[in-house]
């Protein structure tokens, strides 16, 4: 991935020349490599709706940077340095019945939306997985919205996706918690805390064709694929649209 946006506060890790979110070998690429993990319940009787799970995966993104344990001197911090000083990377794999209360186990944090639950866990080495996530599945995600997405709601941070791209659902759950974090390094101390208090409220919706060109290359901050799946390299997939990014403009 790399990104296009405005300067982080000085709190935050600088996204420039040797960022996590750009392509081509980098310095960080010679840091060990950690991933995120993080896990979708989907019952067969009961699936998420997807939109549900995109937004539902990019708030527990937030809910765990901002945990006080991943936080200088949480039980999670070293962890997380270490995977914001190599390459940003977060996978998703499904989990139900017995596999999801085995994955609930672990250290971790659950986020629940009105369909979905995510389980989000600290970072973990590249070929490090706990044995109760690395034998989750990949694959299967694919996910439907039983009735018609509404359109964005005036005032709240949207991440917009790529109306020209086909992603599974787990690879867009990734895709919209790599903007959120964008939106996050971008953001004041006030302005975290502010989304922090709305229960990081935001919606996940498809730009309109004629839209994306104009989001994209607006100054807000722009998630380009590595390429590692599914999809080319260096493909933009997510604008994340925060109204306090959009005011500096």
């Amino acid at each position: 991935m790399s990104s296009q946006h405005t300067h982080p506060p000085a709190d935050v890790p600088a996204v420039g020349a040797d960022s996590p979110f750009r392509q081509g070998r980098l310095p960080r690429d010679e840091a060990p490599q950690f991933v995120l993990p993080l896990v979708v319940r989907i019952e067969k009787a009961e699936p998420p709706a997807r939109t549900d799970a995109l937004e539902t995966a990019a708030r527990a993104v937030l809910v765990l940077l901002a945990d006080e344990r991943a936080r200088d001197g949480g039980e999670w911090a070293e962890a997380v340095r270490d995977w914001q000083d190599a390459r940003i990377r977060k996978v998703v794999r499904r989990a139900r019945g017995a596999e999801w209360r085995k994955a609930c186990a672990l250290p971790g944090i659950t986020v629940d939306g009105g369909t979905a639950q995510v389980r989000v866990f600290p970072p973990v080495p590249l070929d490090g997985w706990p044995k109760e996530l690395a034998k989750l599945q990949v694959s299967g995600t694919d996910l439907d919205d039983p009735a018609p997405v509404p359109a964005a709601t005036a005032g709240v941070p949207v991440l917009w996706l790529n109306p020209d791209l086909e992603m599974s659902a787990g690879k867009t759950m990734a895709q919209a918690g790599h903007a959120a974090q964008l939106a996050w390094w971008d953001l004041t101390a006030a302005e975290r805390a502010a989304w922090q208090d709305s229960g990081f409220r935001l919606e996940v919706r498809t730009a309109a064709p004629d839209q994306w060109p104009a989001l994209t290359s607006g100054g807000l901050p722009v998630v380009r694929d590595a390429g590692f799946t599914e999809i080319a390299p260096g493909s933009t997939t997510v604008v994340a649209d925060h109204p306090s990014l959009r005011s500096r403009l």
